[in-house]
């Protein structure tokens, strides 16, 4: 007897976190009362296992005309209880984040819920993110809290599917 496995449909599981699903290309622009306007060159992957309900997460950054590599982050993008959607984000800078929202009409408004560091990471104390995806585009803007600097907007990008 072979078990039966139903791959017409893989991303089901994820529900509202399926439109996040592909390859995202595009760039972004960053800003920060402590340092020099930037902008950079960025790759998001949302990857889908089939049959399970989160999407691996991955981004790449580069200065300007694939220059120089800039930041990369690696993590989860999953449903969690009810409606609840979570973010878990590790960053080589020492860093490990963990977000939860709801995806309402393409848009998951995230609030953080832990940010752990490392004895030698940055002193950054809170992150905030919001993601948008509207088609075949993916937005995002992230705030951050570092040092003696409040909470301020860092991050802006657009990105198409690739």
């Amino acid at each position: 007897m072979t078990d039966a496995v139903d791959r017409s449909t893989p991303l089901d599981p994820l529900g509202s976190l399926a439109s996040f699903a592909g390859r995202w290309v595009g760039g972004g622009d960053g800003h920060y009362p402590t340092i020099d306007d930037f902008s950079y060159e960025e790759e998001i992957e949302f990857t889908a296992t089939p049959g399970k309900p989160f999407l691996g997460y991955r981004s790449r950054t580069w200065s300007p005309g694939r220059g120089r590599p800039m930041h990369t982050e690696n993590g989860y993008l999953r449903r969690a209880a009810g409606e609840a959607v979570e973010l878990l984000v590790s960053q080589p800078t020492g860093f490990v984040e963990v977000h939860r929202g709801e995806v309402r009409d393409g848009v998951l408004e995230l609030t953080q819920l832990t940010l752990s560091a490392s004895p030698d990471a940055k002193p950054v104390h809170e992150i905030r993110r919001r993601l948008v995806v509207d088609g075949d585009e993916l937005r995002y803007d992230m705030w951050m809290s570092h040092a003696q600097t409040p909470m301020t907007h860092h991050l802006q990008a657009r990105l198409q599917r690739g």
